[in-house]
């Protein structure tokens, strides 16, 4: 068989995703809740002529919950059709239908129309993670088209829904989350399964846990001619993160296994939003809130790093602990104030509060018989092995690891389009 991309087949239904990128953006907090159907409906009906009954694969459309969220579905390829699912296995997994926010004002081209430039494709998801999608659903076209015996081996891909929220709970589990939840994944873990949602076309080793966070500063508002009565909230934030980064980085050090595995950056505690209520210029605010993530080397626990952002928190809103950070913005900024007789009157107060469900990052094992596979693959494809690794975030890929599922990562595209304008 020749196994080599059909080209035009693979432009023709990328084209078609990202057409309807418009309905697949993930932002919940921003209005957007993705529609992963519409995407999904393109890639079922190039498979149909293919599956059904007596037909080489199995092609099964998997909604979680059918009746809250009835337009996200996630599609489930086998190839032989009705091969034992207790024989050894090779699953591809994580490609996903729904895509990042696009502001097409940033952007040089239309993000929801595919646009083809010599050797280069760009739209919303091309990289992350409609590519993949296509790329996949190529791959079983050619397996039902060429019906090769692989000796019992069977080949499994898994197209998600909901990645990008970035861990759904309860009812909208409708992800990958909700497919191990009730069990479409077990038969997987008879050989590698490949995690396709990377960049870059060499193995992925490792990839970072994360949790998202938000710290509220409550403070005292009063006139900015009377800063002596005042407590500014966003000064005591801005000195209670420096403190709380203290804490993180002294917990949770460079890893003597980052070398190893080539990562490019080490774990981070960062915001990446501030605001405060709508007052004039003159008001000393009373109140500002910060937000942000931690991305963390695999090698530590991300509910380790969630006890230790609150346990500096709780410290840092003790009265003493108040009065050490002050002092940093002036003679009159306080961050406790006494009446005359040296009794507390008012104080600043930190509230931690974890946006997402924590996850947990993964560094795959080096010495499998996936990540040779891959890697010898890769060689043969590229001309070289030189695997990556980042502190990016994978759904679910630890737990199943912690399983006892061989899981590797891997991806092509550009790593510097994901997420990213022009894409």
């Amino acid at each position: 068989a020749d196994w080599h991309l059909d080209t035009a087949q693979f432009v023709e239904l990328l084209t078609k995703l990202v057409g309807e990128g418009k309905h697949l953006q993930n932002w919940p907090s921003g209005g957007f809740v993705p529609e992963e159907d519409r995407a999904a409906e393109h890639i079922l009906e190039q498979l149909r002529p293919f599956s059904g009954e007596g037909g080489p694969i199995s092609v099964e459309h998997v909604h979680i919950n059918p009746v809250k969220h009835p337009k996200r579905g996630n599609i489930i390829l086998r190839y032989p059709a009705t091969a034992p699912r207790d024989t050894p296995v090779v699953s591809f997994v994580g490609s996903h239908l729904d895509v990042v926010f696009a502001n097409p004002q940033n952007w040089e081209r239309d993000p929801f129309s595919m646009t083809v430039e010599g050797d280069n494709i760009y739209g919303r998801g091309t990289t992350d993670c409609l590519g993949h999608c296509a790329l996949l659903t190529n791959l079983f076209i050619q397996l039902a088209t060429n019906k090769p015996d692989l000796k019992g081996l069977r080949v499994v891909g898994v197209i998600i829904c909901d990645e990008e929220a970035g861990g759904s709970t309860g009812e909208d589990m409708v992800g990958v989350e909700g497919l191990q939840r009730e069990n479409y994944l077990d038969d997987l873990i008879h050989g590698p399964l490949i995690w396709l949602d990377c960049a870059d076309k060499q193995p992925n080793v490792g990839s970072g846990g994360l949790i998202q966070w938000s710290l509220k500063v409550t403070g005292k508002m009063a006139h900015s001619g009377f800063p002596h009565k005042a407590i500014n909230a966003v000064e005591l934030g801005s000195d209670a993160l420096v403190e709380i980064q203290k804490d993180f980085y002294n917990s949770f050090p460079v890893h003597p296994k980052e070398t190893e595995y080539g990562f490019e950056s080490t774990s981070s505690f960062k915001p990446s939003r501030a605001s405060c209520p709508d007052s004039s210029i003159n008001q000393v605010p009373g109140e500002y809130t910060l937000q942000g993530d931690v991305r963390l080397i695999p090698f530590y626990r991300i509910r380790d790093a969630m006890k230790v952002l609150q346990d500096s928190v709780d410290r840092l809103n003790s009265t003493d602990e108040l009065v050490k950070l002050q002092g940093k913005h002036g003679p009159d900024s306080k961050y406790v104030l006494y009446d005359d007789q040296g009794n507390v009157t008012e104080q600043g107060k930190l509230e931690m509060t974890f946006l997402c469900e924590p996850v947990q990052g993964i560094a795959c094992s080096l010495d499998s018989k996936g990540f040779c596979a891959l890697a010898d693959a890769t060689k043969k494809i590229i001309g070289e092995v030189k695997p990556l690794a980042d502190t990016g975030t994978l759904p679910l890929v630890a737990d199943l690891k912690d399983a006892g599922f061989d899981v590797q990562t891997v991806g092509y595209g550009v790593e510097d389009a994901y997420h990213a304008d022009n894409e």
